[in-house]
């Protein structure tokens, strides 16, 4: 193991969900299957456990806000919550009525975008915690989303895109009528308000086989989306004819094995850099390999 690189000290004792760095800080957030999100400082080599905060069920995603110490969970509770880093203190915003796949914050726009299994999006603003969430009903189950500074774009079941404009959804949902907020799971969630907004596009994915996630690029052009079929796709958000002609796919992470037939993996894991554009994949054959999509090139592959 390189100077570069170390394993946390203290990690959970299940399943790593989800992982994400504070905005602001080496603080590293992780939710885990064993109940707990874990907060570390990893300014350190070894890394060190600053807190855990427990929840009721597994926590499949974690998020941070607008600084470190605002975040947000959500799992097999069904709950979202707002969870603050200095107190402990967890507040539900809303609850689905399946569990949580995943949710999001847009710095820009100063909302909270968690997807459920029940086929639904909610749209919270926690800066006005007496606002209740808006719920966005879907076609199928989501399976994963993403953002960029003006879109938001959510993958699902049947292979369907629908990619939305992020002030419409904030705008859409920031006039509800006001109610009290949970602050303790003794009492009731609050109940998410049912509008109606219409994606700025609606799309089937290029590959042709279940979607497995979505990442955008930071430049806010497009995004990249993978498959249990070990292939990933490249789409930019024009819809000029121009613009979609240069939308490609490949085939990633295979193995051959002993009678030299390519044994194909899943592509579990999607994620940009916020600076180069540069994007990584995660897949099931335990690699992760760095990609270049605009040479159309691997860069490097990390060994498992």
């Amino acid at each position: 193991m390189s100077a570069a690189q170390f394993e946390l000290l203290n990690p959970p004792t299940d399943a790593i969900s989800a992982i994400k760095f504070a905005p602001a800080s080496l603080q590293l957030l992780v939710a885990s299957w064993d109940k707990n999100v874990y907060l570390y400082d990893t300014s350190v080599s070894g890394g060190r456990l600053l807190r855990t905060y427990q929840h009721r069920a597994p926590v499949l995603d974690v998020c941070f806000g607008d600084n470190d110490e605002d975040a947000f969970t959500t799992g097999l509770d069904w709950d979202v919550r707002h969870l603050n880093l200095s107190t402990g203190t967890q507040t539900v915003l809303s609850s689905h009525t399946a569990g949580v796949k995943s949710l999001v914050y847009s710095s820009q726009h100063h909302i909270l975008v968690s997807a459920s299994w029940d086929s639904t999006l909610h749209i919270h603003h926690p800066s006005s915690p007496s606002s209740p969430a808006a719920s966005i009903g879907l076609p199928s189950k989501p399976f994963s989303i993403s953002l960029t500074p003006t879109k938001f774009v959510v993958a699902m079941a049947t292979r369907a895109l629908h990619i939305y404009d992020l002030a419409s959804l904030a705008s859409s949902s920031s006039s509800l009528p006001q109610t009290a907020t949970t602050t303790t799971d003794s009492q009731p969630p609050p109940t998410a308000i049912p509008i109606s907004v219409e994606p700025w596009q609606r799309r089937e994915s290029s590959l042709k086989f279940m979607t497995r996630a979505v990442a955008c690029m930071p430049n806010d052009a497009g995004y990249a989306s993978s498959s249990i079929e070990g292939r990933v796709a490249v789409e930019w958000f024009d819809p000029s004819p121009d613009s979609q002609a240069r939308k490609y796919a490949f085939k990633c992470h295979r193995l051959a094995n002993d009678q030299g037939i390519d044994v194909v993996y899943p592509v579990n894991a999607l994620a940009f850099h916020p600076v180069h554009g540069t994007f990584a994949s995660g897949g099931g054959d335990g690699f992760v390999a760095l990609w270049d999509g605009v040479a159309k090139r691997r860069i490097r592959q990390y060994q498992r």
